[in-house]
């Protein structure tokens, strides 16, 4: 593969490597199609340096190169990425709407095509920025996807299932949000979580096949998805307004609660009441 250029992910000693693919692919013009391979050892968190990295990345492709398709990958076999590393996000002031909503909000309004070439395990914020690319092709053989947060106590914020309840099914969306379920390759393309399978052969010929490389030529393919996400771009656009709308749940829920623990007392006086005459 030709190398275009090397970025260094300063927090751990790894990189993003933007290259094209080998020259002898069939049908398909590599010099508009740019690789990112991501290896931030030891599984391509997403931390403020690599998001930050990653963002540099999208930006060289979109201001000095021509119109193609985008591609990431992980250079770390058994992860694609495995999410954010809390320690570090409850370390970094305004993490969400800094770093992450400001990834999504690239990635989804970005004006070539991507995909999201899954080579192995995507978990939690690994599995919502695949999801935030427009194409997603997964190892059958290795590797699952998986909103893991209910396992771990972390609620799931707006901007983090708006993607999620756009793209998939309903019963898709509870199945990976309440029972917390993993899903391999093949599962995943039997419910249209991903677009296919195999590797980077297999994202050449999907490129191919459905003509990605000269989509975004009109200079409208931006403006498209702006459109075509208009909610999502709405909820990670509003970060103070999720906020104060989970503060609203949170005060409402906590009426209702004093409410229902006050009828529970009321049926057990009464429950004690009604032994006593017996």
């Amino acid at each position: 593969m030709a190398t275009l250029f090397t970025l260094p992910i300063a927090a751990t000693g790894g990189s993003i490597v933007c290259t094209n693919p080998p020259a002898n692919s069939p049908g398909t013009d590599v010099s508009k199609i740019y690789i990112l391979t991501f290896t931030s050892p030891p599984d391509n968190r997403l931390t403020p340096s690599f998001i930050s990295t990653f963002l540099l990345a999208l930006d060289i492709i979109e201001h000095r190169y021509p119109k193609g398709v985008v591609i990431s990958t992980s250079g770390i076999g058994k992860f694609y990425s495995n999410g954010l590393d809390l320690e570090v996000v409850a370390q970094t002031e305004g993490f969400l709407e800094r770093y992450l909503w400001v990834l999504f909000r690239r990635l989804i309004t970005y004006p070539m095509p991507t995909i999201s070439l899954l080579n192995g395990h995507a978990f939690a914020g690994a599995f919502m920025l695949s999801m935030y690319h427009d194409y997603r092709i997964m190892n059958p053989s290795r590797g699952f996807l998986c909103l893991n947060e209910l396992d771990f106590g972390v609620p799931l914020q707006t901007p983090m299932m708006a993607i999620f309840r756009e793209k998939l099914s309903p019963s898709t969306f509870r199945d990976l949000v309440l029972e917390a379920k993993r899903v391999g390759g093949t599962e995943a393309l039997d419910r249209g979580i991903v677009d296919g399978v195999g590797g980077i052969e297999e994202v050449l010929k999907f490129i191919g096949e459905r003509k990605l490389v000269g989509k975004a030529d009109s200079g409208i393919y931006g403006i498209m998805k702006e459109e075509m996400y208009r909610g999502v771009l709405g909820v990670l656009d509003d970060h103070k307004g999720n906020l104060e709308w989970r503060e609203g749940i949170e005060a409402k829920k906590g009426g209702l609660e004093k409410e229902g623990s006050r009828r529970v007392e009321d049926w057990e006086k009464s429950e004690k009441e009604t032994k006593a005459k017996l």
